[in-house]
């Protein structure tokens, strides 16, 4: 391969735009039906993972090893009856799925799923499109997928659906910003928003001065921005409503949430939607911190391991792995109540997010201070922060009332209490029974046998 070719391996803005239609077309089926395929097995493989999980086989009957069990699911899902609410608004009832499956497909066109390859005698890119502001279109994306959920609720024309279309959209909402701010740290590190120029900037190990010594910093954002990572993964499985945060289907509380009226394709289109939007999701995650596409160490030893089409393998492979961790997630965790689930969201990510985003700005800031200046800025920045959190004021417990003083408080006119020693009394019948079989002259302790 020439010298020229090794250095276009990684795609740059300039590279996008210039790719006639057919190979477009090409680029957009592609993206389609892997997020179709991955869906179809990512509903197979959810159900083995699960059922290895609880000892047991799962779907092993349909096919090799069970893979068309999902098909002939969706056969079925579309040869039943296909019901419409009396009371529906019929046009957005049909078009609420489609608005969510159409948003996570959408994600997937500024996704990189590769280098510069050779497709047909042409040089380009494997990803649809790239923009400067990329992050913020699958921001947009996700944010419009929430638009099929409550209308949804909406056009049913029913009262479970409409709440439960309300409070998965508060919920989805809540973490939606969670999400976003832990974005502000990577492209606050990679200085730029396009997600190719992400992938190219978790290349090469990141240069890190620490009292005056240079060290090499791993380039995947997992780990240089551990706690954002941690905290974008917590609001992706939120966001794609999967257990333990899956509350828009807690059946025990709505039925089925804002999908109680659908049915037949209409219910497939947002089963299908759920499922795409975590393959979505975890495209996304390895684009932004798992260094997207390039192969992960020791395979980087090999010098070809980021070239031609071999990154494609080494990118399913990290989205495999995040999907497993989904499942795993599902197969492991109880589901939390909705008012754990929202004060999670609002008081615990949102604040250790902001902090943190603090920190690293005021990190980014100081990088190009000498070394005592550096260092005393940290020290004063790490005391205020250790000070704030020991004096932080706290909410004290009120102290719960005794039982005696419960009952004092009682109104007047109130209900009888029952006993507090919850000690239930003989009955009167009991000792009359016990008074008739004994007789009377019998001394405590004298053996009746004996007497004459």
């Amino acid at each position: 391969m020439s010298p020229v070719i090794l250095a276009a391996q990684d795609p740059s803005l300039a590279d996008f735009g210039h790719d006639p239609w057919w190979l477009v077309l090409i680029k957009i089926v592609f993206a389609f039906v892997f997020a179709v395929l991955a869906t179809l097995l990512g509903v197979w493989f959810e159900r083995r993972v699960v059922g290895y999980m609880q000892v047991r086989p799962g779907p092993n009957q349909v096919g090799p090893f069970g893979l068309l069990q999902t098909l002939a699911d969706g056969l079925k899902m579309a040869f039943k009856e296909d019901i419409l609410p009396r009371t529906a608004d019929k046009v957005v009832f049909f078009f609420a799925p489609t608005i969510s499956v159409v948003c996570a497909v959408t994600s997937l066109s500024v996704v990189p799923f590769g280098p510069m390859v050779s497709i047909f005698g042409h040089w380009t890119p494997l990803q649809v499109t790239d923009v400067s502001v990329a992050v913020l279109v699958l921001l947009a994306c996700s944010s419009m997928g929430i638009y099929g959920i409550v209308l949804g609720g909406w056009a049913s024309g029913s009262t479970y659906p409409l709440l439960g279309g309300l409070r998965s959209t508060a919920q989805m909402i809540s973490y939606e910003v969670a999400m976003g701010l832990s974005i502000v740290a990577v492209f606050m590190t990679a200085g730029t928003m396009s997600t190719s120029g992400i992938v190219h900037e978790q290349a090469h190990g990141t240069r890190l001065n620490l009292f005056g010594a240079d060290l090499q910093a791993p380039g995947w954002y997992a780990i240089l921005l551990l706690p954002s990572f941690i905290i974008f993964f917590i609001a992706t499985v939120g966001e794609t409503n999967r257990a333990p945060f899956d509350l828009p289907e807690a059946e025990s509380e709505l039925v089925a949430g804002y999908m109680t009226e659908y049915s037949s394709l209409r219910f497939a289109l947002f089963m299908l939607s759920e499922y795409v939007a975590m393959v979505t999701m975890s495209a996304v995650t390895t684009t932004l911190f798992l260094g997207g596409w390039r192969a992960p160490w020791p395979i980087t030893m090999w010098a070809g391991a980021n070239s031609g089409w071999w990154p494609m393998l080494w990118f399913f492979g990290k989205v495999i792995l995040l999907v497993f961790v989904f499942v795993w997630l599902r197969g492991t965790l109880p589901r939390l109540r909705y008012d754990q689930f929202m004060r999670f969201g609002w008081k615990v990510l949102l604040p250790i997010n902001l902090v943190w985003i603090l920190v690293l700005s005021g990190l980014r800031s100081i990088e190009d201070w000498q070394t005592k200046d550096r260092l005393l800025a940290t020290g004063i920045g790490a005391g205020v922060l250790l000070l704030a959190t020991l004096f932080w004021p706290t909410r004290k417990k009120e102290p719960k009332p005794t039982v005696q003083e419960q009952v004092n408080s009682r109104p007047h006119g109130s209900f009888p209490l029952p006993p507090m020693d919850l000690q239930v009394p003989p009955s009167p019948r009991t000792v009359r029974v016990v008074a008739e079989r004994e007789p009377a002259n019998v001394v405590a302790g004298s053996d009746p046998s004996r007497e004459v």
